[in-house]
């Protein structure tokens, strides 16, 4: 892999982080919008849908969206922590692995660690570590990536998640192939 698809891939997971902490400001809905895409396949056309979505709504509609799908009063209609999908044991692994690599959860946030958008930061902050970066990916979120992404598209609410999560689905099954091939 070269540094330049490697940054690629690191600007990508945190991009995710950030659509999946909270929803999106005005500005980043812009930038998303206004940014040049190159290329073909899955992942192009992810972000394409992702800029599509972006330019036909604004920070207000998409903050009532991401409250109505993973916030709100009661247990969220879409679960984006790993827990909701995964045995127990599953928690008590990510949080060896992570005191094991030295990743800290920041004190700023309130979302458990294995909420999707903390794993894409993990992930991130791996950038340069392929073999860390398989192992983790294998047992933290590619059990579980793709029942979230269904469960997303699945709901009537979602709108411009569902872009969101186009893209992260197809990211996840990029990284997935990208992986496996590290393996043969």
């Amino acid at each position: 892999m070269t540094e330049d698809e490697e940054y690629a891939r690191s600007e990508l997971y945190g991009l995710l982080s950030m659509l999946f902490y909270g929803p999106p400001s005005q500005v980043v809905l812009d930038l998303i919008t206004d940014a040049a895409i190159e290329g073909e396949g899955a992942l192009a056309n992810g972000w394409r849908s992702l800029q599509r979505a972006s330019g036909k709504t604004d920070q207000d509609r998409v903050r009532a969206e991401y409250e109505a799908l993973f916030a709100g009063t009661g247990p969220a209609a879409v679960a984006l922590c790993g827990s909701h999908y995964l045995p127990p044991a599953a928690l008590a692994s990510l949080h060896n692995d992570l005191a094991r690599l030295g990743l800290e959860r920041s004190e700023h946030l309130k979302e458990g660690e294995d909420h999707f958008a903390a794993l894409c930061d993990a992930m991130r902050s791996l950038h340069g570590n392929l073999p860390a970066q398989r192992e983790f990916f294998g047992a933290h979120i590619q059990p579980w990536g793709i029942q979230l992404f269904d469960a997303i598209d699945s709901h009537p609410g979602a709108a411009y998640y569902r872009a969101a999560g186009s893209l992260a689905r197809n990211f996840i099954e990029v990284e997935s192939q990208t992986f496996a091939r590290m393996v043969e």
